[in-house]
């Protein structure tokens, strides 16, 4: 079967049921795991963001939007000669990749027409749903429920392993340092199951904007960092936005020591397998002593050299 993955956490999926040898297309933010890294770029994104800060991200996809103007490329003729038989997009979010829309006039050109498979998880329980119904497109039924099964297995490994801790921290989850914006959708759900309780958001609702004076009155216990799409080194970078403010010193979290910084681009902006490893890792920051007060490796606390200096 020629599969073509237009979604990062999907491609995860394929190639866990061991059919990364039928993709002939991905998209540029397909880089999990990494030997798929010969596979053609089928979609490049239009802004290059590496250079810029998150304000400015932010103010030219607000540009972009509002002029009607897709973030994505598609490269039609490559998908063209591809000639999928299999066809993997989403209908959640414009921001993070391209859409079932901007897919149409390829779409007629194509013959026979793909089948397509559009992914909308809202929820946790919703990607390992997903799991299931890629399995069955794919068909690999009994691996995808086998795999969905797994992920299930160690997601109520980590619910009980925190259910008897008697406090639950109040949490904020941050999925944008400038303007702020809370972790919506799944995420409300992973902190739930590491054994925290989200000030910020609701489980299965959109990121939203928030203001300075919405976070000091969250009072949250501990504060993760997951800038969607950063890593930690990226995030560092970012850190001035918020040390800098006259508000920062005055959070709960802050006082005391409780910022945590996350590779939000693998374990918690993309909706897929990984997302448990996300669940694994909040859990270790939340409930330390049930973890031998060891972070993840891929885990960091903020502490006081990683905090820029003001510049005068």
């Amino acid at each position: 079967m020629r599969i073509c993955s237009l979604v990062p956490g999907a491609t995860e999926v394929v190639a866990a049921l061991g059919l990364a040898d039928q993709l002939i297309g991905i998209s540029h933010e397909c880089d999990f795991p990494p030997h798929l890294a010969h596979i053609p770029v089928m979609v490049r994104a239009r802004l290059e963001d590496r250079a810029l800060s998150s304000a400015q991200i932010d103010a030219q996809v607000g540009t972009m939007l509002s002029a009607g103007e897709g973030l994505y490329e598609l490269d039609e003729p490559r998908l063209l000669a591809a000639n999928p038989e299999l066809l993997i997009t989403q209908d959640l979010c414009d921001v993070c990749a391209i859409t079932p829309t901007q897919l149409t006039a390829v779409l007629r050109k194509l013959m026979p027409p793909p089948r397509m498979v559009t992914l909308n998880p809202r929820r946790l329980d919703d990607i390992l749903r997903d799991i299931a119904m890629l399995g069955a497109a794919l068909g690999r039924e009994e691996a995808a429920q086998g795999f969905a099964g797994q992920l299930r297995s160690r997601l109520e490994a980590m619910r009980t392993r925190v259910q008897t801790e008697s406090i639950r921290p109040r949490v904020a989850c941050l999925e944008w340092l400038s303007p702020f914006y809370t972790a919506g959708h799944w995420v409300p759900d992973m902190v739930a199951a590491a054994g925290g309780t989200d000030v910020l958001a609701q489980a299965g609702a959109a990121s939203h904007r928030l203001e300075w004076d919405a976070l000091v009155a969250a009072s949250p216990d501990v504060i993760v960092l997951m800038p969607c799409g950063f890593t930690v080194a990226r995030t560092k970078t970012e850190l001035g936005s918020l040390t800098n403010h006259p508000e920062w010193k005055r959070l709960p979290a802050v006082r005391r020591g409780e910022v945590y910084l996350v590779d939000a681009l693998s374990y918690f902006s993309r909706p897929g397998p990984r997302l448990i490893d996300g669940v694994e890792q909040l859990a270790a920051i939340f409930h330390p002593a049930c973890f031998n007060h060891r972070l993840p490796a891929a885990v960091e606390r903020l502490a006081p050299h990683d905090i820029p200096t003001p510049t005068t």
